[in-house]
């Protein structure tokens, strides 16, 4: 897509980026949460080091943490700054020229949301070719992974960031997450209803207005990120259906019926706005496990990328679903594991019973998990554990696992051996932060 382009003068850009370096010498690791993700970021690395995600989630954050504590003399681009607005990649010559002016000298240079401008691959491959160490930032899934795999083939490194984990969130307020005596575990399931219930967006742990600040970063994402970029014909339909999303996940996506509802041309412009609500990363997908591959495109399942944006948007009329939110951090925390190990995660749909979620390595399923809020009904726990069953069945997995919110158990059901513990104790024993 052709963006229109501004042609600013090395004068203007020399206040902007002074501006932009007295911004970070204020900035402090004081009060900062050590992310999972940094041991990811290698400063050594001859490859681009490359951190995507949602907007707000700490991707800057993580990456000035990265070069702050490497003791490295950096240079530091923000193209999220307006000013910046509409620079084109003919300029960013000028850009690097500013910078040296501004820092003397440098090995490592930081572009921050670096998507805005377009055509920035070729200036990145070529900092590159001169060993300069160069760590971006991105919320742009598609225009990131697109142009790094035409341009910068074997030559980046992708980080996927998602907002705060419950053992971030859990660190950042001061919550023991380790110790299980009567209290500690008392205040860990008060910091863990909070945490259902605000969600991990770091900035959240300080704003009293969640509902204003949740909503302004929507409305940012749905305008800038993809109604300017894609053109959107019909901004209002685009957004009606993006709230609908966001209110109803976890839901199974039919093109059709959206396309319906929402008056758009056809099922093919209703998949399209789903993917772009993908690419900046307010939705998660998640594909249907089958051998057919027809399948495993047309049936997905998409959950908002955080519980926050679930119903903490004015004006959203989603319902206080605990079930729903459960399984949504339950999903974000096995995206977070098996994007570091390569791994999937499917969910299965069968006449006979549903499981919510395989972790698979290739062909092989490594864990079948479930997710209920209670299982204090005969009728829940009976389908939730008959899940589980099916998907033994299925995929011969004997790692057998069912989340909720407090109770913890181990039975046996026809052979088989069924875990049951609490969301919070599962969390904090999958994650630890890297030494």
């Amino acid at each position: 897509m052709q963006h229109t382009q501004t042609i600013i003068d090395k004068r203007a850009l020399e206040i902007v980026l002074s501006d932009q370096k007295r911004e970070i010498e204020h900035w402090s690791e004081a009060q900062l949460c050590t992310r999972k993700e940094a041991c990811m970021v290698d400063l050594d690395s001859p490859q681009a080091q490359v951190v995507i995600g949602v907007r707000r989630s700490g991707k800057s954050t993580l990456c000035m943490q990265s070069l702050v504590s490497a003791g490295v003399r950096f240079a530091y681009v923000d193209f999220d700054d307006e000013r910046l607005m509409g620079l084109g990649a003919n300029q960013l010559n000028d850009v690097l020229e500013v910078l040296y002016m501004i820092y003397d000298t440098f090995e490592y240079i930081f572009l921050d949301e670096i998507q805005n401008v377009e055509g920035w691959p070729l200036f990145v491959n070529r900092l590159l070719r001169n060993r300069m160490h160069v760590v971006l930032t991105g919320s742009n899934a598609k225009l990131l992974s697109s142009d790094l795999a035409t341009h910068l083939t074997g030559r980046s490194s992708e980080i996927d960031l998602y907002p705060f984990s419950f053992v971030e969130f859990c660190r950042m307020k001061g919550v023991d997450y380790r110790s299980r005596t009567t209290i500690a575990i008392a205040l860990l399931r008060k910091c863990f209803d909070e945490y259902m219930k605000k969600g991990g967006f770091p900035e959240l742990l300080w704003i009293k207005n969640e509902k204003k600040y949740i909503s302004n970063l929507v409305d940012n994402i749905l305008k800038r990120d993809i109604e300017q970029r894609y053109k959107i014909a019909f901004p209002a339909q685009f957004e009606n259906m993006a709230h609908h999303l966001l209110n109803v996940s976890p839901v199974v996506v039919s093109a059709p019926n959206l396309a319906e509802v929402f008056h758009f041309k056809s099922a093919h412009t209703a998949r399209n706005y789903v993917d772009y609500l993908k690419q900046a990363y307010l939705l998660i997908g998640v594909k249907k496990y089958s051998a057919k591959s027809k399948v495993r495109l047309t049936q997905e399942k998409v959950y908002a990328v955080d519980v926050a944006l679930m119903n903490q948007r004015e004006n959203a009329f989603a319902g206080e679903n605990l079930g729903w939110r459960l399984e949504t951090m339950v999903l974000i925390e096995l995206m977070r594991m098996c994007k570091t190990n390569g791994w999937d995660v499917y969910y299965l749909c069968e006449r006979s019973g549903e499981c919510d979620f395989l972790v698979c390595d290739g062909q092989t399923v490594l864990q079948a998990i479930q997710v209920s809020y209670d299982l204090a009904s005969d009728k829940s726990r009976k389908r939730e554990i008959n899940g589980l069953l099916l998907a033994h069945k299925q995929t011969k997995c004997t790692n057998l696992l069912l989340l909720t919110d407090h109770e913890s158990a181990d039975i046996e059901q026809e052979g088989q051996k069924i875990t049951i513990r609490p969301v919070y104790e599962w969390a904090c024993k999958k994650e630890e932060p890297c030494n």
